[in-house]
């Protein structure tokens, strides 16, 4: 394990890591974990006990951050459950992660993304106050729950810029495209009609972006003969015309079916 923790640390402290070579690193602690027996510790427990406890704790750290550098996401869940072991279960015989509330910060933002809001504040319950009030990692991460279920979408777009830390790129950005859905069909419901470079401005955009290109094809806005953007058809539900002859043919049916039942 050892060997195996100094190799994986050693490459992804590199500016850029091979993540082939650490995903065949963090399957061989995969293996080791199955093989060794990491059960909770006591507190008679041996030194190398904890040092191998500690270690296997950094190693899933590093395991986290590398699922979401190659965004697979359901290896994130995993990683992450495992994680939390060490962060809560063995808290009273390890020293604490000097990077615990970072991945806590993530974790809540992974399912603000996500939308498991409910899930999001089980988490929260976990967590003590002085975290929820003070700390820099938690701290952004409620503020964006409060702006999201406010519907302050905007807010999110600017709260981007301002991540507490460049892991949480990712999941921002899921975050800012669901929040960029919702402003379309906001936009959607309030006007009719609306000018290209106005839209784009609403959604934090460029006219010209790639990202504004594939929303407008997404949501099939169309331009009228005025360059709009016309919204005033997309919910238009089509009108279906139904002979007299099929409805007093369904009534004299359910005339029928009410005799039987008296």
């Amino acid at each position: 394990m050892a060997s195996l923790y100094n190799e994986l640390k050693a490459e992804w402290s590199k500016h850029a890591p091979n993540l082939t070579h650490c995903a065949r690193l963090l399957d061989g602690f995969k293996l080791e974990l199955v093989k060794s027996d990491f059960g909770t510790p006591h507190p008679a427990s041996s030194s190398k006990q904890k040092d191998q406890l500690m270690r296997s704790r950094e190693m899933l750290e590093i395991a986290v951050e590398h699922s979401i550098t190659i965004k697979d996401y359901a290896a994130f869940e995993r990683y992450m459950s495992q994680l939390n072991t060490y962060y809560y279960d063995y808290d009273k015989f390890l020293d604490s992660s000097k990077h615990m509330h970072k991945f806590m910060g993530l974790n809540l933002l992974y399912m603000l993304a996500t939308n498991r809001i409910a899930d999001f504040h089980i988490e929260l319950e976990r967590l003590p106050s002085a975290l929820l009030l003070h700390n820099a990692f938690i701290m952004p991460v409620l503020a964006l729950e409060n702006y999201y279920m406010e519907g302050r979408y905007n807010k999110i777009l600017q709260a981007k810029k301002s991540l507490p830390s460049e892991i949480y790129t990712n999941f921002m950005d899921i975050l800012v495209n669901t929040a960029r859905e919702e402003i379309a069909s906001c936009m959607e419901k309030s006007y009719l009609k609306i000018d290209p470079k106005q839209a784009a401005l609403r959604l934090g955009l460029r006219p010209t972006s790639k990202e504004f290109t594939d929303l407008v094809k997404k949501r099939h806005w169309a331009l009228d003969d005025e360059g709009n953007y016309d919204y005033a058809g997309l919910h238009t539900k089509p009108v279906e015309n139904v002979s007299a002859r099929d409805i007093a043919t369904q009534n004299l049916t359910y005339a029928h079916e009410l005799e039987k039942i008296v």
